[in-house]
C-alpha cells in the first residue's frame, strides 16, 4: 500500500526533527522532506509533491498564512497546522483554517521527549485524515458565492420569539471549520438556537466563535456553562470540556463540564447528541457534519430514535466522509444534504415548528 507522504515545515529545526520522528513510528507514513519555511518547502516540492503538508504558522521569509492562501490558489494540498497553543497565537490559527487547513494540532514548547510518547497520536491522526480530505472540493465551496438566507427563505414572522422551544444540535469535526462557516453566515439573525461541537484544540474555539461571530448576523461565541438557548445564538463547545443539552421548564440551557474523552475527544459529539436526545427528544434537529472517525454517529441516532429530525451531510460536499458515513450506516439519519442546503433547512425547521 502507499504510504501517505508529508513534508514538514517549521522553522525550529528541533520541532521538524520532533514531528518527522513522530510520523515515522507510523508505517503508513513517510517524510518526503523538511524544510525551514515555505520558500525552501516550495523548491522541494517542485521536485515531488506531498499528500499532506504540516505547517507552523510563524516563519522568516514567507509566514504560514501567506503561503496556505498561495497552495489553496494554485495548487490544493491538504495542511494541518501545527501551532503552541496559546491565546496568543488562537487568531492567527483560525486565520490559517479559514484559508483553508484541515486542523489543528499541538506544537510542543516544553518536552519534546515526551511528546513523542504522549500526543504523536493525534500528530499521526490528523496527517491521516488530512491525506482523505477531499481539499479541492473544500475550495471549491470556499469560492462559491454566499447568498444570505432570505434568498432560501423570509425571516419567521414572529421574530420576537421569548422562549426556546426547540434546538438544533450539530456535530462535526475535519473540515468543519470551513463548513459551519458556510451554514453559520447563511443564518438570518432570527433562527433556531444552536448548540455546535467542533472538535478542536482547548483555547482555539474563542477565537473560533469570535471570528464566526464577527462574520455572521447571528451571535456566535463560545459556550459557558449555563448559557440558555435562544433563538438568533449558536454556542461552540469549548475545546478541553464536554458540553450537554440541559432543560429548565421550558427552556433550554447548556452544561460545560470536565470529563474523559470520549471516542477520544473532549468535546465529544456524541456527548452532545445523547443530551439533546434525552433532554429535547422531538423538539430537535440533529445534523452531522464532515468529519473523521464515528463520534457523533451513535449519539444522533438515538435523537433519531426519540423522534427527532437528523440530517447527515452528504458525501459530495463532505471533507472527510466519516462521521456521516458511520450515522447513515446505523440508519440515524432522515436524509442527507448538500452543505449549501444546511442553512436552509436550520431556517426552515424553525419556521416549521413555530407554526404547529
Amino acid at each position: 500500500m502507499r504510504r501517505i507522504s508529508v513534508m514538514i515545515v517549521d522553522d525550529s529545526a528541533v520541532v521538524r526533527q520532533v514531528l518527522a520522528a513522530a510520523l515515522e513510528k507510523d508505517a503508513e507514513i513517510e517524510i518526503l522532506g523538511t524544510a525551514s519555511d515555505p520558500l525552501f518547502a516550495l523548491e522541494k516540492m517542485q521536485r515531488e509533491w506531498p499528500d499532506v503538508i504540516v505547517l507552523d504558522v510563524e516563519m522568516p521569509r514567507m509566514d504560514g498564512i501567506t503561503f496556505l492562501k498561495k497552495l489553496m490558489a494554485e495548487h490544493p494540498t491538504p495542511v494541518v497546522i501545527c501551532s503552541t497553543l496559546t491565546l496568543k497565537g488562537a487568531e492567527t490559527t483560525m486565520q490559517a483554517l479559514a484559508a483553508g487547513a484541515i486542523s489543528i494540532v499541538t506544537k510542543p514548547k516544553i518536552g519534546l521527549k515526551q511528546y513523542l510518547q504522549d500526543a504523536s497520536e493525534d500528530l499521526v491522526q490528523a496527517v491521516k485524515a488530512a491525506a482523505r480530505a477531499n481539499v479541492r472540493r473544500m475550495v471549491s465551496a470556499q469560492n462559491a458565492p454566499k447568498l444570505t438566507a432570505d434568498a432560501i427563505l423570509p425571516p419567521p414572522a414572529h421574530a420576537m420569539a421569548q422562549t426556546t422551544d426547540v434546538v438544533v444540535a450539530i456535530g462535526t469535526s475535519t473540515g468543519g471549520t470551513q463548513a459551519l462557516e458556510i451554514v453559520l453566515t447563511r443564518l438570518p439573525r432570527v433562527c433556531p438556537g444552536m448548540v455546535i461541537v467542533q472538535h478542536m484544540p482547548e483555547k482555539f474555539t474563542e477565537a473560533f466563535a469570535n471570528r464566526l461571530n464577527g462574520l455572521s448576523q447571528i451571535e456566535v461565541r463560545e459556550a459557558r456553562n449555563g448559557d440558555r438557548v435562544m433563538p438568533g445564538l449558536a454556542l461552540i463547545a469549548p475545546g478541553g470540556r464536554h458540553m450537554l443539552l440541559k432543560r429548565s421548564g421550558a427552556q433550554y440551557y447548556v452544561e460545560v463540564t470536565e470529563g474523559p474523552l470520549v471516542n477520544r475527544h473532549r468535546p465529544s459529539v456524541d456527548v452532545l447528541f445523547r443530551s439533546v436526545a434525552r433532554c429535547a427528544g422531538k423538539n430537535a434537529l440533529g445534523i452531522i457534519m464532515t468529519g473523521m472517525g464515528d463520534d457523533g454517529a451513535r449519539g444522533i441516532k438515538e435523537m433519531h430514535d426519540a423522534g427527532a429530525r437528523t440530517i447527515g451531510q452528504d458525501e459530495a460536499t463532505c471533507v472527510v466522509y466519516g462521521m456521516p458515513k458511520e450515522a447513515a450506516k446505523l440508519c440515524a439519519v432522515d436524509q442527507e444534504l448538500p452543505l449549501g442546503q444546511l442553512a436552509g433547512l436550520i431556517c426552515a425547521y424553525g419556521e416549521r415548528t413555530s407554526r404547529a
